[in-house]
């Protein structure tokens, strides 16, 4: 098919997807609005068959959990189930076979971006043939079209689940921190701190598959997550592969948490729930890094979510909103026990209760909400600390845990130089200049999340924690590609959505997922790491260079290819 072809309009065609997956004409239109949707949801060639594009997901769904067999981080420690066997070594120690993996890894991810472009044109959803588009609608939820995007919604729904079953069983990809999440279990089970001590405190903990690289690091994580990493490490006696099965199950629980609260929180605030589902969870960034990775990042984004669901000053009758909302404090408590950055956003949080467009807040009444959820947060946070008997260790910690570690962040290098440039001068060493300067960064988080906060008429408060927290990743020493999904969702479901937005986000994906791949590949020492990253690299770029200018469908996603449609007949 060529782009001439897409440009041509059509019949109006009543069918949804013919065939695969259960998207059939009989579950399309069995619907009372059947006549109603056909009218309105007239598939043109470029959206002829959603199932057709979560089919060729779930092929490179599966090409990436074979090729992870290969490439992917697995310690090899004497209670692995695979330590012992020859079963994967044609895969990860024969070179060929590992080359296979490699450059299979790097095209099933990219496989899967495009796949997902492609269910979003063929769901025609906003900013997926270019913004400038007459047929692509708008973030906005319209009331007439619920129904559809209900409908819609579904099909994205099972494409999430299609496309995240076969990353259950990867081996873990674009990361290895789910072996430092171990190893701290196994820290604080050894009756040690975790916010005091590194894990190579522990014998032998190297073999656990942890990354040196924050081996002397505090721990970064809330005592609700350490408590859950110690019962792992506790029932598993640190099984790597029983591990991560139980860190997964967990983590799709956030996943789940995610789906539910997505669409309602988008809605709420008109936006379309179909439209943030599939550019939040679908998105292969959140597949590969989430659950293929391992990050407990899901589990954290789905209390935080959740909460701020229940934090709703509408909920009727009074003593069911009392409670919900008290549940909502409670939720988001739970999202700051497992990772300690989300503290930014409990004042916006409060703000829920109180904001009204263009009205001005007064402070008596943001300081009464305020006080309020940190008794909540601060009682939960309380009791979890008494339970690990670590109480708020979390706070210094979250303080100082990257500046142990390399950073990789722009403002991290900006650390760095200054700091080599200090040391060249005067020769006091890189690390107390670089310090200065981390420490500045967290006054600066701090002052523009006050600011947000005590502005006399706040902006939106989703759209205030977004930026609050875009500032804490943009000043912190260290950044990983999966913190884009931290912002994301606040700002879909804000609407502060544009047609550069969607632009940018394609391309950050595809190149994050390039990047994840070349950056984490795991192979045996004999074999030669550079010229597999060059190889992939190589690949990669190819792949990203026929996304963006050379695929006639995809390439009217991104700005340098976009055209306008002609509005569907």
């Amino acid at each position: 098919m060529d782009l001439t072809d897409v440009q041509k309009p059509m019949a109006p065609a009543p069918i949804l997807a013919t065939h695969g997956l259960g998207l059939s004409a009989l579950e399309t239109f069995a619907h009372p609005s059947g006549a109603l949707m056909g009218k309105w949801f007239v598939p043109s060639r470029i959206d002829t068959d959603p199932g057709h594009h979560i089919r060729v997901g779930l092929a490179a769904a599966i090409i990436i959990m074979v090729a992870s067999w290969g490439v992917g981080w697995l310690p090899q420690t004497q209670n692995s189930w695979f330590a012992g066997t020859t079963v994967l070594n044609p895969l990860r120690f024969w070179t060929p076979g590992v080359t296979v993996c490699a450059v299979a890894l790097v095209t099933g991810g990219l496989l899967l971006v495009r796949s997902w472009l492609r269910l979003g044109q063929a769901l025609q959803l906003p900013y997926t043939t270019g913004s400038g588009a007459t047929n692509v609608g708008s973030v906005k939820e319209s009331a007439r079209k619920v129904r559809i995007n209900d409908h819609k919604l579904t099909v994205i729904n099972r494409a999430i689940l299609y496309w995240t079953v076969p990353l259950i069983f990867a081996f873990p990809i674009m990361s290895r921190d789910v072996f430092s999440y171990l190893a701290q279990g196994r820290l604080l089970h050894a009756g040690l701190d975790p916010y005091g001590e590194g894990v190579s405190s522990l014998p032998g903990w190297f073999m656990i598959g942890a990354d040196s690289l924050w081996a002397q690091s505090p721990s970064p994580y809330g005592p609700a997550f350490l408590l859950i990493s110690q019962f792992v490490w506790f029932v598993t006696n640190g099984g790597p592969e029983w591990a991560i099965l139980f860190f997964r199950l967990l983590f799709l629980g956030g996943m789940a948490m995610c789906m539910w609260a997505i669409p309602r929180l988008a809605r709420r605030f008109g936006v379309r729930g179909d439209w943030a589902q599939w550019i939040f969870i679908a998105n292969p960034l959140f597949g590969l890094y989430m659950i293929a990775g391992a990050h407990n990042d899901t589990l954290m984004l789905g209390l935080l979510l959740t909460g701020l669901y229940f934090v709703n000053p509408h909920w009727a009758p009074l003593n069911h909103r009392r409670r919900r909302i008290l549940l909502g404090f409670i939720l988001l408590g739970g999202s700051i026990a497992v990772k300690p950055l989300t503290v930014l956003v409990l004042p916006f949080a409060g703000m829920l209760l109180l904001w009204r467009p263009n009205t001005t807040i007064s402070y008596r009444a943001r300081i009464a909400v305020w006080a309020k959820s940190v008794v909540v947060v601060g009682l939960l946070l309380a009791v979890l600390g008494a339970v690990t008997g670590l109480w708020f260790g979390w706070i210094p910690a979250m303080m100082t845990s990257g500046s142990a570690a390399f950073p990789y962040a722009p403002f991290g290098l900006l650390g760095l130089g200054i700091g080599w440039l200090v040391d060249l001068i005067w020769g006091t060493g890189t690390e107390p200049a670089a310090e200065v300067v981390y420490s500045l960064g967290t006054l600066a988080i701090a002052a523009v999340t006050a600011w947000l906060a005590l502005l006399p008429k706040p902006k939106h408060p989703i759209f205030s924690a977004a930026i609050a927290l875009t500032t804490a990743i943009l000043a912190a020493p260290v950044f990983q590609p999966w913190y884009v999904l931290w912002v994301l969702p606040l700002f879909v479901i804000a609407g502060a959505w544009r047609g550069w937005s969607s632009s940018l986000l394609y391309l950050l994906v595809a190149v994050l997922i390039v990047v994840g791949v070349v950056d984490q590949l795991a192979v045996s020492q004999w074999i030669p790491l550079l010229p597999m990253r060059i190889l992939t690299g190589t690949i990669g770029l190819i792949g990203l260079a026929i996304l963006i200018f050379f695929d006639p469908l995809t390439r009217r996603a991104f700005p340098q290819t976009r055209k306008t449609i002609q509005r569907v007949a």
